[in-house]
């Protein structure tokens, strides 16, 4: 299996090769905690998420990838921000694709499912939302939680 790169105003980066729209989705219990998996490409902790398949809305996708990755069902209830920095690079070792960032971050919430590890996740787990961003993650990843934890009137788009 390949690696997972990110490259943040890097001059040493390589250059890129593609953009993807892409989908990540905080999805926040009853508790107070936010799913959270550590990606087997890069051992980070990251939120669940993934490209936007051709046929698919925004709204699947996030659905599809927290399923996919996390076990867990959840309702769509907003938006956290659109992220495409293309400052930020990610590189993917095994076949040397190399994406500007392109990411549409969606709120949501649990409505059932059991936290099941996935080939993408070597982890699942509830972090408690005071806890999460010190997590080992990417930048983006962190600065896309503290966005969230913003609340529902601030918008990012970046």
């Amino acid at each position: 299996m390949g690696r997972r790169i990110d490259y943040y105003d890097d001059p040493n980066a390589p250059q890129a090769n593609s953009l993807v729209p892409s989908v990540n989705v905080v999805v926040e219990n009853d508790k107070g905690e936010i799913l959270m998996i550590r990606r087997t490409d890069n051992d980070n902790w990251a939120l669940p998420g993934g490209a936007i398949d051709l046929g698919e809305s925004v709204t699947q996708a996030g659905i599809r990838e927290t399923k996919e990755e996390t076990g867990i069902d959840v309702e769509i209830t907003g938006l956290v921000g659109i992220y495409s920095d293309p400052k930020h690079l990610i590189h993917y070792t095994s076949n040397n694709e190399v994406r500007q960032e392109f990411s549409i971050v969606l709120r949501a919430r649990p409505t059932g499912g059991t936290p099941t590890l996935s080939d993408e996740s070597s982890k699942v787990q509830w972090s408690p939302l005071s806890e999460a961003t010190d997590l080992p993650m990417d930048r983006s990843m962190r600065h896309r939680i503290r966005d969230f934890l913003v609340g529902n009137s601030h918008i990012v788009i970046s």
